[in-house]
């Protein structure tokens, strides 16, 4: 997919909208946006929301924190702009509010959010894993029908991987067009994954060093209650009645730990929802992290985490670990004793294969699971119960579940109710993923790297290039080629998880 070659830069008028929960969602609310670097003063603008089209006659005007984000010497940035923010706060629980941002002549148009409710209460939100490639080409249709699923949905929880290339421009602006105005009206809860981390130029690649996106800290305002090192990447937020744990899995993760400790030992909250990017039991095939299992599961059980949500895997899988003292369950309409349910989705474009043996061989069990498939899921609590579905980019239910609070406080109930989805999905039998290579060019590259296998191929025919883009995969290693048309290597990088 071609774009302009001036395509998503900034200009006066504000773009790049997007709204984030605070620490106290009840009473405040984060926005963030972006205009070239002529804007040096901001403001937004709040009101309560009423029928009467000049509500804005009661609207507060709040100045913006201005920051540069100079990405002139960092590859595939390239730019300057400035990122503008404000906090709302002193706002009133569970109340609709309308606000617009801008530089006082030139603002954006009005645009609605309610606050959380004060206390326990029922609401819904969306969790998506990895949207990375090909974001605005058809990560777009799955954000979109997630959120005609779920409009009234309370927030969306995004597990890594959100761009490909940490400090792409480029693909920034796709991730910001595709979500377009559900980014400015239902906040994002972003994860840090490990493409959000990458070099900033030579002298870092030379080094061994990656950095968080340029991006990050500048377009989004989120909470700071995590560890001081991981600013904006390691926080949480209590919404009603529920405690969302955000983990940076790509760094520093025993200082986590002993954060996760407290902030799980302090927990007043009924439900417990943890989130990251690097799943504790893989869904695709030749992928593991022993050590952040070793480290951060013990913790969940110790505290009775409800459910871990995931990101990485291209694929999907979701599964349950046995609960100190509780009985694994089995069969589709059990109601018994479970421990953390696991989750690993993906949303974009970018498929793997899954893990043959499911989850043998880890203390878990693997029930549901699907290849080449776009999904989002959908998670509801009302009380003692959380309800879940998996739904694909064209709406069918996936998989489905429900978990219920243990009255007595032992583990809680799963109750299946994938019977209810459609029929389990894999490469066979969708329409084929993969591009397909000459069979000439294929071999040389199979005797080239021996023991790889072909993770992804993708034929191009732009502009400025045609030839391949080939991804292979050995264990923890992946090799990007770019191939012209006679199958010679072009370009080539060399990752290792």
């Amino acid at each position: 997919m071609e774009f302009a070659k001036d395509w998503g830069k900034p200009g006066p008028h504000p773009d790049r909208i997007l709204l984030n929960l605070t620490k106290e969602p009840a009473t405040s609310i984060s926005v963030t946006w972006r205009t070239d670097a002529s804007v040096r003063q901001a403001y937004a603008e709040i009101a309560p929301a009423t029928a009467a089209p000049k509500f804005w006659r009661q609207a507060e005007t709040l100045p913006a924190t201005t920051v540069p984000m100079d990405g002139r010497q960092v590859q595939k940035a390239g730019l300057l702009s400035h990122y503008h923010s404000v906090t709302f706060s002193d706002l009133v629980p569970d109340t609709l509010y309308a606000y617009r941002v801008g530089d006082g002549r030139v603002w954006s148009e009005w645009i609605q959010f309610r606050t959380a409710a004060a206390g326990p209460a029922p609401f819904t939100f969306m969790y998506v894993g990895d949207a990375q490639n090909n974001i605005l080409e058809v990560w777009s249709r799955l954000i979109r029908e997630g959120y005609r699923t779920a409009p009234n949905a309370a927030f969306i929880i995004h597990a890594g991987d959100l761009i490909n290339d940490a400090h792409s421009e480029s693909q920034w602006a796709e991730w910001f067009s595709a979500g377009g105005f559900i980014h400015r009206m239902l906040p994002s809860l972003p994860v840090a994954g490990n493409h959000e981390y990458d070099p900033y130029n030579a002298a870092d690649e030379a080094r061994d060093i990656e950095r968080l996106s340029v991006q990050w800290r500048a377009q989004f305002t989120l909470p700071e209650n995590g560890i001081d090192a991981l600013p904006e990447t390691n926080y949480y937020v209590d919404y009603q009645g529920v405690r969302i744990i955000v983990l940076n899995s790509n760094e520093r993760q025993q200082a986590q730990a002993a954060w996760l400790r407290e902030v799980l030992a302090s927990n007043a909250q009924r439900w417990t929802v943890v989130t990251y990017h690097h799943p504790l039991f893989s869904a695709s095939a030749d992928r593991d992290n022993p050590l952040l299992r070793e480290l951060w599961k013990p913790l969940f059980d110790e505290y009775g985490v409800d459910i871990a949500l995931q990101g990485h895997d291209h694929a999907y899988a979701r599964g349950h670990a046995a609960a100190p003292g509780g009985n694994l369950p089995t069969g589709l309409n059990t109601r018994d004793g479970t421990g953390t349910l696991y989750v690993v989705s993906v949303s974009g474009g970018k498929m793997y294969g899954l893990r043959p043996e499911g989850w043998d061989g880890w203390p878990a069990t693997r029930d549901r699971a699907a290849e080449n498939t776009q999904l989002f899921q959908i998670l509801s609590i009302d009380g003692d119960r959380l309800t879940y579905a998996a739904r694909t980019a064209t709406g069918e239910l996936y998989d489905a579940f429900d978990l219920v609070k243990d009255p007595d406080g032992g583990p809680n109930w799963l109750l299946e109710r994938k019977q209810e989805a459609i029929a389990a999905r894999r490469f066979s039998g969708t329409i084929p993923y993969q591009d397909e290579l000459p069979t000439s060019i294929r071999e040389a590259l199979l005797e080239k790297f021996p023991g790889f296998t072909f993770d992804d191929i993708l034929y191009v025919d732009e502009r400025d290039f045609r030839g391949y883009h080939v991804e292979l995969e050995k264990g923890d290693t992946e090799i990007d080629l770019k191939l012209n048309m006679d199958g010679r290597i072009l370009e080539q990088t060399i990752e290792t998880d």
